[in-house]
């Protein structure tokens, strides 16, 4: 691995703001294969997930990686002009209805896109009929509800129960992913796994999606 390489990964993985930008633009502006900056990306998201579970990097910490990754993204996607990014498939994520958190949220969302997902990012405060048509026109491999608050869980069991009704729950895996979810919860909803942390979540995610 050549040093702008692995100065761009430990840029990010020290959440150097201003130089992991800068270096990002460099690259491209040099006329780097994007999907090497990817696969940078890919490691560096690596790394800071290790760190967290480590304990040497916190919510916080996250957040910012998550804010970092998106604006590297947007450096990015210019330099892919006509070339089609190959996506490992489609993830539809939100925020359930009667929830307004959107941190973890946005933090996998960020971190999926980084994996090389598409992601449908519905947003906050979002009805059963939301996820179902997003089932319906984007068919992807996993749907991921999120919510922090205790009745977000009922929020979820209403989702997971509409999805049903609607003959879908079949076609897709689902995931239950906030600080009130655990073993309990999933069984009570329906779903097939859970997260209470964003790392693990994508980790899950893909497992769910077959491509871990």
């Amino acid at each position: 691995m050549t040093d702008v390489r692995e100065d761009f990964i430990n840029a990010l993985v020290d959440l150097d703001e201003t130089k992991c930008i800068d270096l990002a633009k460099q690259r491209v502006e040099a006329g780097e294969d994007p999907f090497t900056i990817l696969e940078d990306l890919r490691e560096a998201t690596d790394r800071i997930g290790n760190m967290f579970e480590e304990g040497r990097f916190f919510v916080s910490d996250l957040m910012m990686a998550g804010e970092i990754l998106k604006q590297i993204m947007v450096v990015l996607k210019p330099a892919f002009g006509d070339r089609k990014i190959e996506s490992k498939g489609t993830i539809v994520i939100g925020t359930v209805e009667g929830d307004v958190h959107d941190i973890g949220k946005n933090i996998v969302t960020a971190l999926l896109e980084a994996e090389g997902f598409t992601v449908v990012d519905l947003g906050v405060d979002q009805p059963p009929e939301a996820f179902i048509n997003a089932i319906k026109e984007n068919k992807p491999l996993v749907v991921s509800l999120s919510g922090l608050l205790t009745e977000a869980i009922d929020s979820m069991k209403k989702t997971v129960d509409a999805i049903k009704a609607a003959g879908l729950r079949d076609s897709v895996k689902i995931i239950i992913g906030g600080g009130r979810t655990d073993e309990e919860a999933k069984e009570y909803i329906g779903a097939d796994d859970w997260s209470d942390d964003a790392t693990s979540g994508v980790r899950k995610i893909k497992k769910l999606a077959g491509v871990a």
